[in-house]
């Protein structure tokens, strides 16, 4: 098969396009002739600095295509069935074997693309707003981010169970989108102090839920939450180490929940709740938000192109 590899941790000029040897169909896995690679934040994390576990390291959470082979053990999963998987590596390549309880069918009416970013962008945001967050009708939340992949999923999500939608983003340029997609104020922070307009937008009552995906914002995300509000902690794409002084958290009675969707996905719970969300995209309910598709080929100038666009939403690749 014909892959974009890399040898060692660094920018995006380490990955390789070449040919390496097809992946193993084991007992419990599918086979899937891929179709659409959806470029996550954690693919670029995790090629900036993760350290390679094998020569040709094959990276990429996420990637839709067909059925071509199942393992001895697989009774859900047919050949020819249209999937999108999620693995903690292996997407940047035409072929992908992958756990069959990874993979998702994709319903009428979804395109590849679309379906190749749903479970990590939306299936995060759902489980930071509902299963770990508590978010209620009429509630308030901030959702740092808001123009990342995880942000306008979570806008809509959150606009979509009817509550206040505040998203912080970085200029203007993308306002009037995360406005259409659900957001009710937009708080551009290289305007605007975020804790000050917060306190104004709220009446300085603050707001029930944090949704916080950059990590060096924590203590920030904790100033603006009311007392007993939650904070939820998601991925680190500030890069900085996660420190906070827990002291004001304690006297407000506030909640953190840290969320690692890795372990998380293949448990029925939240398995059921990506179907769902893929049928919502069917049906035209939800948007996934693509900003560019690069060949496979080109896989370094999609990384380089996904780490310094200021365009809105998801960068993809295709074999």
């Amino acid at each position: 098969m014909r892959a974009a590899v890399y040898d060692n941790a660094g920018p995006a000029e380490v990955l390789v396009y070449k040919e390496i040897p097809d992946p193993a169909c084991g007992r419990n896995d599918v086979l899937i002739a891929v179709e659409a690679i959806s470029i996550e934040g954690g693919d670029l994390i995790n090629r900036r600095s993760s350290p390679v576990p094998r020569p040709s390291f094959v990276g990429g959470f996420m990637a839709a295509g067909r059925v071509i082979a199942i393992g001895a053990n697989v009774i859900n999963r047919s050949v020819g069935d249209r999937v999108t998987s999620f693995d903690l590596d292996g997407s940047h390549a035409d072929l992908r074997a992958v756990p069959a309880s990874r993979t998702w069918l994709t319903p009428r009416g979804i395109g590849m693309l679309e379906a190749a970013a749903v479970p990590v962008s939306f299936g995060t945001a759902d489980h930071c707003l509902f299963t770990r967050g508590g978010l209620r009708p009429g509630e308030t939340v901030l959702i740092l981010g808001g123009s990342g992949g995880v942000g306008l999923a979570a806008i809509q999500l959150a606009k979509r169970a009817g509550a206040k939608v505040l998203a912080v983003t970085s200029g203007s340029k993308t306002t009037q989108d995360l406005i259409r997609l659900g957001a009710d104020h937009v708080i551009d922070r290289l305007k605007v102090d975020t804790l000050q307009e917060v306190m104004r937008l709220t009446s300085s009552e603050k707001v029930d839920l944090v949704i916080d995906p950059i990590g060096s914002t924590l203590q920030a995300s904790l100033a603006m939450l009311k007392p007993e509000g939650r904070l939820v902690f998601v991925g680190n794409a500030g890069g900085a180490k996660l420190d906070v002084d827990l002291w004001p958290a304690l006297q407000g009675n506030q909640s953190l929940f840290g969320v690692f969707m890795g372990t998380q996905l293949e448990l029925p719970s939240v398995h059921k709740r990506v179907e769902d969300i893929l049928q919502a995209v069917a049906n035209g309910e939800l948007e996934v938000v693509i900003n560019g598709t690069f060949r496979l080929a080109d896989a370094v100038t999609a990384h380089q192109y996904a780490e310094t666009t200021d365009a809105l939403g998801r960068t993809f690749l295709v074999p």
